[in-house]
């Protein structure tokens, strides 16, 4: 039995909707709008759907859950963040809405392997090797 073509449509529908959602909302944290994360069941809310409708299709349309792609896009703006910012660790964690630098500390190192601090650090020196071997070739 073949799948209705209304069902693709709007399983679809509600995964397109949903990362133009989460666009839009970590781009009102990255503006200081907001200062708390959505959850499953605020998406939800806004799709006017059911929480697990929501995380299923969502699962069912990308193979992932709906928070992994919420993880995903805080760490691009955390790595972004670290890499082109003079910002504190403790600043980019309460602008990703942690409440505690711990806890943005255990996220970011949960997900990278090292923590924020150990990050920078990486960049820093990666940087600086770029530049010092520029710098030898030219002279």
């Amino acid at each position: 039995m073949a799948i209705p073509h209304k069902i693709l449509t709007r399983k679809d529908e509600i995964t397109a909707k949903f990362f133009e959602l989460l666009e839009k909302h970590m781009g009102e944290i990255m503006a200081g709008k907001v200062d708390k994360m959505y959850h499953i069941k605020d998406f939800a809310a806004l799709l006017f759907i059911h929480p697990t409708h929501f995380s299923n299709t969502i699962k069912l349309t990308t193979g992932h859950s709906p928070c992994h792609f919420a993880e995903e896009r805080t760490m691009d703006e955390a790595r972004k963040m670290l890499s082109e910012t003079p910002m504190s660790i403790a600043e980019i964690s309460y602008k990703l809405t942690f409440n505690e630098p711990t806890n943005f500390t255990k996220f970011f190192k949960s997900f990278e392997g090292i923590t924020p601090k150990q990050y920078r650090k990486q960049i820093i020196e990666s940087e600086t090797n770029t530049i010092n071997s520029e710098t030898s070739t030219i002279f």
